[in-house]
């Protein structure tokens, strides 16, 4: 039985997939986000060794009112495909168990190939889309976006449905033309259920204090609500604009 390392469970979860969710936070992420909101599940030798086994029972006493809501397990981190095979053997156990609906909370930064039986074992992945330009994508969290954007691929390919989600952070990944283009990439996948513009938020910043970290959004406010609509508005026409870009291009094909 695998064991993995915990960062922390909410027993009780309403905003992590449909439904009322056991959350279960994992240590260890590749990505280093300016305005991540645990920077404290970075470290991927730190937090508590749980057996599957273990997390099991803290699941079981609110099954029922997880089956009853629709709800299910939802697994985040941290980046959870970091500890693939620990989560793939829990929600396979779930569903074993007691049928529960299974959720991948992740960044994309993975190898889709090393994560093939956690997969298989996954309803639906929450995918953080956090930046379309891959230099602005590195500068937002130290890396690259290739990788997330092929993982998005895979998991198309595958029918996975998907929860897609961007972080609104005002002057930093709210630029028309970022969102215009992940709406145009979005339109090319087939399994997105669901797009979601997440405000940014300080909750989080007394960690990067609490850690000695410098907090270079400092000065960074909170989006109010028209900016948010606006946000999903561009997305939304970038999506319109990539499906009918991909029908004038079926329509050569056929000519």
């Amino acid at each position: 039985m695998h064991t993995g390392r915990i960062h922390s469970i909410e027993t009780f979860g309403t905003l992590d997939g449909p439904g009322i969710r056991f959350v279960l936070f994992l240590q260890g992420c590749a990505l280093q986000c300016r305005y991540c909101h645990n920077p404290d599940s970075w470290d991927a030798s730190a937090g508590q060794p749980r057996t599957v086994e273990e997390v099991l029972a803290e699941i079981e006493p609110y099954v029922d009112d997880y089956k009853s809501s629709g709800g299910g397990i939802t697994v985040t981190g941290g980046e959870p495909t970091l500890q693939a095979p620990f989560v793939a053997e829990l929600f396979r156990e779930c569903k074993k168990r007691w049928g529960l609906h299974t959720a991948l909370d992740s960044s994309g930064f993975c190898d889709p190939h090393h994560a093939e039986a956690l997969l298989a074992a996954t309803d639906l992945v929450l995918l953080d889309l956090k930046y379309m330009d891959s230099e602005g994508h590195r500068r937002l969290t130290t890396q690259p976006n290739e990788r997330i954007l092929a993982f998005a691929r895979h998991l198309s390919r595958r029918g996975i449905p998907m929860w897609v989600r961007r972080v609104l952070v005002p002057e930093l990944t709210d630029h028309a033309a970022d969102l215009l283009e992940l709406g145009r990439f979005l339109a090319g996948l087939r399994t997105v259920e669901k797009v979601e513009v997440l405000p940014y938020h300080r909750m989080g910043v007394f960690k990067w204090q609490q850690l000695g970290r410098s907090y270079s959004l400092e000065g960074c406010r909170e989006p109010d609500a028209k900016e948010v609509e606006r946000a999903v508005d561009w997305i939304e026409r970038g999506r319109r604009e990539g499906a009918a870009a991909e029908q004038k291009r079926l329509a050569r094909l056929y000519e």
